[in-house]
């Protein structure tokens, strides 16, 4: 089957030298909120060394700005339509750059932990309204699926690029500089956006906001996130299970709501579209296969390998590379061809990949690894860019912000799930790995093996590699689980669908 670009509308005209330009500067402040989410990873032993965090107090200002923008994605994705994307946009940049510098000058760890609230209500102004921003600025469906695959693939750049920033910066200044980094581009998209994004007075409509929607949306969001994160890093706990449960609960409220309102802040019906939300679901999947198993790269890398944390930071960065070439041939694929079969082959590639982890032992290759790695980050954010487009494309130009949010939303629910499913299944395959009368510690983690008798810790790394292809396995089969549905939902599906 064979599909051509269809012809433009009267009145859109090709986008030009501006609008990329506004592109370009749009991806700065986006590359910088994504790269927040990791960037801590080197910085957290120098904070902890000079403002004595608690154990607890670590796990806040790591995870606080990550639970806070998943938290607020809907609610300023709706605002951004109400109010105005660049008023929003500018907005939250100053509140990006305002926090920056309240957390690189924190003096205790209850100063940071709120810094890093402000910047997860920052950045859940700036993701959205830069995704949405697109669909203003590119009306031509190629250009747009072309800014589509920018933002996609600066997105998933960010957070391989934030460790390694911040190994550099550290090694020459203080830990507060891996948030002064922030201030340049946040003061460009300040100077310039202005001048170079459109205005939009957005679109208030007959209904007042409603602010019972955005407490909901917060509610759901926030324990189910929180919930399964506990699920991941500790196991099956009460509070966790409880957390979960009183998301759950309140999303259904937050969903009851909307289908009553005469203006709601998320537009059901949209969901409905097999183009948006099957677009939605897949997304969901990837994230969760993609953020799942990454974290058992990264102590492969480092606790297998014995890499330092910045070489494993540095060798991260081939999957990337993988991205950038994939995802713009993605792309043109998809315009001679039906996108659903590109997503489909590009989730079929990754679950292949990760059928060649699955077989990784202690003497398999650096090189064999790190190729499976770019294979499934290739092809998953390859999908994932036509799945971005297709989504931003079923959503009215006027409610093209709220549609992000959602978008995004489902991203970052995915890739806690993906924490929890795989971690969980890492975990079990480790532990019966393991022999049985080795110390508790080493049993239940890897890192609990670090400081044991070479025996012990010989047989640990040969128990985690193992745990890689259970991880594996699983994450494959997320693969082929979004495979089918690209192909049995999107096919035939085309981007304002």
């Amino acid at each position: 089957m064979t599909l051509t670009t269809p012809p433009r509308a009267a009145g859109e005209a090709l986008a030009g030298r501006r609008e990329w330009t506004a592109l370009a500067v749009l991806m700065l402040p986006l590359l910088l909120v994504s790269m927040d989410v990791s960037v801590l990873y080197f910085a957290l032993p120098a904070i902890a060394a000079e403002l004595r965090p608690g154990a607890t107090a670590q796990l806040w200002i790591l995870d606080m700005y990550g639970f806070v923008l998943a938290g607020l994605l809907i609610t300023m994705g709706a605002l951004a339509d109400r109010l105005g994307r660049r008023r929003l946009l500018l907005g939250g940049a100053a509140l990006f750059g305002l926090a920056s510098c309240a957390a690189a000058l924190a003096d205790g760890a209850g100063t940071l932990i709120a810094a890093r609230a402000l910047l997860g209500v920052g950045g859940a102004c700036l993701m959205p309204t830069t995704l949405a921003m697109i669909r203003t600025l590119f009306r031509d469906e190629a250009q747009r699926a072309k800014a589509v695959t920018t933002w996609t693939a600066v997105m998933a750049g960010g957070i391989s690029l934030g460790p390694i920033l911040s190994g550099a910066l550290l090694e020459h200044f203080w830990w507060g500089s891996v948030f002064l980094v922030n201030l340049p581009a946040m003061a460009l998209l300040l100077l310039l956006g202005p001048v170079l994004l459109p205005a939009g007075r957005g679109t208030p409509g007959p209904g007042r906001f409603d602010g019972w929607s955005a407490l909901l949306s917060l509610g759901a969001v926030l324990p189910t996130v929180y919930g399964v994160k506990e699920f991941a890093t500790d196991g099956w706990s009460p509070l966790a299970a409880l957390a979960v449960a009183a998301g759950l609960c309140v999303a259904a409220a937050f969903l009851r709501r909307q289908s009553r309102l005469a203006h709601p802040m998320v537009d059901l019906a949209l969901l409905r579209r097999p183009a948006y939300g099957g677009s939605v679901l897949v997304n969901l999947l990837a994230m969760a296969a993609t953020v799942g198993f990454a974290v058992f790269t990264t102590q492969y890398l480092q606790s297998v390998l014995g890499q330092s944390p910045f070489e494993a930071a540095l060798w991260s960065l081939v999957p990337t590379l993988g991205v950038m070439a994939a995802a713009p041939a993605a792309a043109g694929l998809a315009r001679r061809t039906d996108r659903a079969y590109v997503m489909a082959g590009g989730f079929l590639l990754a679950a292949a990949c990760f059928g060649w982890l699955a077989l990784v032992d202690l003497g398999t290759p650096l090189w064999a690894v790190l190729t499976a790695c770019a294979g499934y980050a290739a092809g998953i954010v390859s999908a994932m860019t036509l799945g971005n487009e297709l989504a931003l494309g079923a959503a009215p130009v006027e409610r093209a912000g709220a549609a992000a949010a959602v978008l995004e939303s489902g991203q970052e629910l995915g890739g806690a799930l993906g924490m929890a499913v795989l971690g969980s299944v890492g975990t079990a395959v480790y532990t019966a790995a393991m022999p049985s009368g080795a110390p508790v510690a080493a049993r239940e983690t890897l890192g609990g093996a670090l400081g044991a008798p070479a025996p012990v810790l010989a047989a640990a790394r040969a128990a985690f590699t193992e745990a890689i292809g259970g991880a594996a396995v699983g994450a494959g089969v997320l693969m082929l689980v979004a495979a089918g549905l690209s192909y049995g939902v999107l096919r035939g599906r085309r981007v304002g669908d």
